[in-house]
C-alpha cells in the first residue's frame, strides 16, 4: 500500500520544502519508489532538484498527470510545480468539497504504484492543501523553533480535523517535526518544551538543526542527503526517515 505524506503548515519558512525533498531522498536511497509532488506555486521543490516548473498545471488542462512526471538522477520522480498565474488562480478558486474530492480522486488514480509519495504544500490552508490532505494517508507538520510556532500549528490542526471529518479513508498524524533548531539559543529549548508538552508523542523525537548545508544543497539542485551526507542536517533527516518508518 502506498504511504502518501502531506507536508503542510500554513506558515511559510518553516522547512516544508526541505523536509519533503529530504524525506523523499532518504526513502529513495533505501530503495523505495518515490514521487515528490510540488503543489506550491513558488515551485521551490521543483527548483531545489534542478527541474523546471510546468507551463500549465495538469489539474487544469486535463493532461495525464503521469506525462508531467520528471525523473531525477537520485531515484526521485517529481511532479513539478506550476507558476502559471491563471492556473494557480483557477485552482485557488476551487472551494466546493465535491470539486476538491474530484481533484483528489484523479490524483490518487493517476499516481498509483509508488511506495511513498511526499506532497510539498503551499503555505496556506486553501484548496491545494486541502486536496493534499484528502489525498494523503498521513500528515507531517514542520514547526520552526520560534515564538509564533504554536499559532501556525494550532491553525493547521483545525484544518486537518476538518478534512478528517469528511474523508472516506483515515488520515493520520505522522507527526510534528521541529526544524531550524539552534541549541545555543534558549528560545529553541522553550519552544520544544512547549510543543512537546502540548502534543506529546505526536512530536517526532528527531529535531532538525540549522545547517548551512541546506542552502548549499539547494543551490546545487540536490537534497542535503545527496549533497552533504555527513552533515548534521543530513544525519537528522536520515534519523527522521527511520522514525517515520517505525510509525507504520
Amino acid at each position: 500500500m502506498t504511504r502518501t505524506f502531506c507536508i503542510a503548515n500554513q506558515k511559510g519558512g518553516v522547512g516544508k520544502t526541505t523536509t519533503a525533498i529530504s524525506l523523499a531522498a532518504g526513502f529513495a536511497r533505501a530503495g523505495s519508489s518515490v514521487l515528490l509532488v510540488d503543489f506550491d506555486p513558488q515551485c521551490n521543490a521543483t527548483n531545489g532538484l534542478c527541474l523546471l516548473p510546468t507551463a500549465r498545471h495538469p489539474l487544469v488542462t486535463g493532461e495525464p498527470i503521469r506525462h508531467m512526471i520528471q525523473k531525477t538522477p537520485y531515484g526521485i520522480d517529481v511532479l513539478p510545480g506550476c507558476r502559471n498565474f491563471g492556473d494557480v488562480e483557477r485552482l485557488a478558486s476551487v472551494r466546493e468539497p465535491r470539486k476538491i474530492e474530484q481533484m483528489t480522486l484523479r490524483l490518487m488514480r493517476e499516481t498509483h504504484g509508488y511506495d511513498h509519495i511526499f506532497i510539498d504544500c503551499p503555505p496556506s490552508v486553501g484548496p491545494l492543501t486541502q486536496s493534499s490532505l484528502a489525498w494523503s494517508n498521513e500528515v507531517i507538520i514542520p514547526v520552526q523553533c520560534e515564538y509564533f510556532a504554536m499559532e501556525g500549528l494550532v491553525q493547521m490542526l483545525e484544518v486537518i480535523v476538518k478534512v478528517m471529518s469528511r474523508k472516506s479513508k483515515a488520515l493520520e498524524y505522522a507527526g510534528v517535526v521541529l526544524t531550524m533548531c539552534d541549541r545555543s539559543l534558549e528560545l529553541t529549548g522553550e519552544v520544544e518544551e512547549d510543543v512537546r508538552d502540548k502534543f506529546g508523542d505526536v512530536v517526532f523525537r528527531t529535531t532538525i538543526p540549522r545547517d548551512v548545508s541546506f542552502t548549499e544543497a539547494s543551490s546545487h539542485g540536490k537534497s542535503i542527503i545527496d549533497y552533504a551526507p555527513r552533515s548534521r542536517g543530513a544525519r537528522a533527516y536520515i534519523e527522521l526517515c527511520l522514525e517515520v518508518l517505525d510509525r507504520v
